[in-house]
């Protein structure tokens, strides 16, 4: 059974900085990872992009909110991806949530989702 394991988030200073990674696991031998990305869910707000990683030669996509402070990696394997946080505010306290299009040869592309990670940020 695929799964995405999530570390990294807690609490943080205002300005600091923070990592988060996930990792594909359970996936079999067989199988493709086609994109993987962080999205992000704040009290009261919608569930939101932050960051997605999908071709190698394609670049990162990310939301207006995190550009030039957030940066998304993805593993030497392509089946990690990493969420560099810098220069934090009060506004990205979320629950962030890795995300990943899997293709295997039992069930074909699926979205697969983290179980999701705190980041709180205080100031």
């Amino acid at each position: 059974q695929v799964q995405l394991v999530e570390s990294g988030g807690g609490l943080v200073q205002a300005e600091g900085s923070q990592r988060l990674s996930c990792v594909v696991s359970g996936a079999g031998t067989f199988f493709r990872v086609n994109s993987m990305g962080w999205y992000r869910q704040a009290p009261g707000k919608q569930h939101e992009l932050v960051a997605l990683r999908t071709a190698e030669y394609t670049p990162p996509k990310y939301a207006d909110s995190v550009k030039g402070r957030f940066a998304i990696s993805r593993g030497y394997d392509k089946n990690s991806v990493y969420l560099e946080m810098n220069n934090l505010k009060a506004e990205d306290k979320a629950i962030y949530y890795c995300n990943a299009n899997i293709w295997t040869s039992d069930r074909g592309s699926i979205d697969y989702w983290g179980r999701g990670t705190q980041v709180t940020v205080s100031s």
